[in-house]
């Protein structure tokens, strides 16, 4: 990747990292109404709170919405209204927008979520994975040289899994630092998530990243992705549920998914 297409990307995947975590801690702190089927019917639109310049999960701007958008707008055809984007970046932004929907929550069957937010049907399956140079001869984690060092995102869980199994790591602050690390060979191998690596291989066709199933087995390194709905009554919830069940069978998601470079896997 070239500096300057490095420059260009990063300010809108950074922004990403922390909308949907930071959106289900916002959302909890607004007012208290259920928001009804009736109501959206009534109002004819589903607003989705998504971030304006982080592509591939959305943007406001340019030649592709982002896949949350895509997936927004057919959950929304399914329950027979249209999709209004509210775009937010800050605290303030998401108490003030109102969401019916945000995109991409991890849901964990041993967690609870925060201020009444309920999670969907899952739809995907995601997680951490090793990624390395088309280049590399790795295999595995094991196979690293003990000064071959694992780029990881500053203060994760699997920065605290690696260090403790005696792996070298360089912490990032970004996962898209990560993998420009890696593909300028500062790094050995990228402990980041699948979203990342399949964005960033359908803009570098030339050089693409190899994934290695290094954490498959960790159950704290792997979790299902759904929708996350704002105090939602039973019927809307329901249909949400059935909207998301549609589209997993007809294969919508997939191709959604595909056209940012993202493979669809089942959740578990």
């Amino acid at each position: 990747m070239t500096r300057a297409s490095s420059a260009a990307w990063k300010p809108r995947y950074r922004l990403a990292r922390y909308a949907a975590s930071l959106a289900l801690l916002m959302l909890g702190n607004m007012s208290a109404d259920a928001r009804s089927l009736e109501t959206v019917i009534e109002r004819g639109t589903l607003t989705l709170c998504a971030s304006p310049n982080a592509l591939p999960f959305a943007s406001k701007s340019g030649p592709v919405p982002g896949f949350q958008i895509e997936l927004g707008e057919k959950i929304a055809q399914q329950l027979g209204v249209k999709l209004t984007r509210e775009w937010v970046v800050s605290a303030i932004q998401y108490r003030r927008a109102d969401c019916d929907l945000v995109l991409d929550v991890i849901a964990r069957k041993d967690a609870q979520t925060p201020g009444g937010v309920r999670v969907s049907r899952p739809y995907h399956r995601s997680g951490v994975v090793l990624a390395v140079r088309s280049d590399s001869k790795a295999s595995s984690l094991a196979s690293l040289g003990s000064d071959q060092r694992v780029g990881v995102p500053v203060g994760s869980l699997v920065s605290m899994t690696l260090a403790k199994g005696g792996t070298a790591t360089s912490p990032f602050v970004y996962e898209d630092d990560i993998v420009a690390a890696l593909a300028n060979r500062e790094i050995e191998a990228a402990a980041v998530t699948p979203m990342t690596v399949g964005w960033f291989n359908l803009q570098h066709a030339d050089k693409p990243l190899r994934l290695i199933p290094a954490f498959d087995n960790d159950q704290d390194l792997n979790w299902n992705i759904a929708a996350g709905l704002l105090r939602p009554d039973d019927k809307l919830q329901q249909r949400v549920d059935a909207a998301i069940e549609a589209l997993l069978a007809d294969g919508t998601i997939a191709r959604i998914y595909a056209r940012y470079g993202i493979e669809l896997k089942p959740p578990q």
